[in-house]
């Protein structure tokens, strides 16, 4: 199976093909708007938005930025993430109150619900105004920004159940719910709710168990990029070790270096060659 040359608009299930398209969609949210208009036109969106937001929580993070491209058959939502180490202090703090989840729905990681929080409006408006013909709606993200994308998509489902999202690809999310909110997602968003792992990703490790929780649908990618869906329990054991060590997150450590995006759009790229 090739890699794609052409993202086919009127995808709604799941596929390779489209993963690799939503990762190269997250890859394009670290992208200057400039970018991000010319890249959406060669893939044949003529309508795109922007959002961005600042704002002050306590963590070391200043805004959210996403986008949202739109064409006659399929819209994107995609959120910016950041690099491993700048979320290293939020991933782990355990002091910080939950956030009340969607709908009063579980509860969420408070940086992501504030970071989400100051830009989910604008998003919603543009999803709104975009789809008028029942177009395929989708969200991605990398890092920070797949939590984003699945907290978007749980809270528009939860709050207009009409804005039900045909996917939701994360890549190296961070858990960033409980429980109750993920089980949720996981009857709601059956099918169309996927989270992709790649081998050693120290990020989806992060926040602890079992304050935070992961959705159930994962995508791994084992050491030789081949995916599965599932982790081998040799696999989890490993990544969790990594998860409590401190140099986990150091530059130069496995779980850092398998979290970048462009990993992510090589192995989905070697599933597909």
């Amino acid at each position: 199976m090739p890699v794609p040359s052409t993202l086919d608009h009127r995808s709604r299930s799941y596929s390779l093909d489209l993963a690799y398209w939503l990762a190269t969609a997250s890859d394009l949210a670290y992208k200057d708007e400039a970018t991000v208009e010319e890249r959406a036109r060669a893939w044949g969106f003529d309508r795109v938005r922007h959002h961005r937001t600042r704002f002050t929580p306590p963590f070391p993070l200043e805004d959210t930025q996403a986008y949202t491209v739109a064409s006659d058959d399929m819209i994107i939502t995609a959120f910016r993430g950041t690099e491993p180490t700048q979320i290293r202090d939020w991933l782990s703090d355990a002091t910080t109150p939950p956030w009340p989840g969607p709908a009063r729905t579980g509860y969420v990681h408070h940086g992501f619900a504030q970071a989400l929080e100051s830009v989910f409006p604008a998003v919603r408006a543009a999803v709104e105004k975009y789809r008028t013909n029942g177009q395929g709606l989708f969200f991605t993200g990398h890092s920070l920004g797949g939590a984003l994308a699945m907290l978007a998509a749980a809270r528009l489902y939860l709050e207009a159940p009409k804005l039900l999202a045909d996917g939701v690809y994360t890549y190296g999310q961070p858990r960033t719910c409980d429980r109750l909110l993920a089980a949720a997602c996981d009857k709601g968003f059956k099918e169309r709710m996927f989270r992709f792992v790649n081998n050693n990703d120290i990020v989806p490790q992060l926040p602890p168990e079992p304050a935070f929780t992961h959705v159930q649908a994962l995508r791994h990618f084992d050491a030789d990029g081949r995916i599965h869906a599932s982790m081998s329990l040799l696999g989890g054991l490993t990544d969790r070790a990594r998860g409590l060590t401190a140099d986990a997150l150091a530059p130069a450590a496995d779980g850092v270096r398998d979290h970048f995006i462009h990993h992510y759009i090589a192995v989905l790229e070697k599933n597909l060659a």
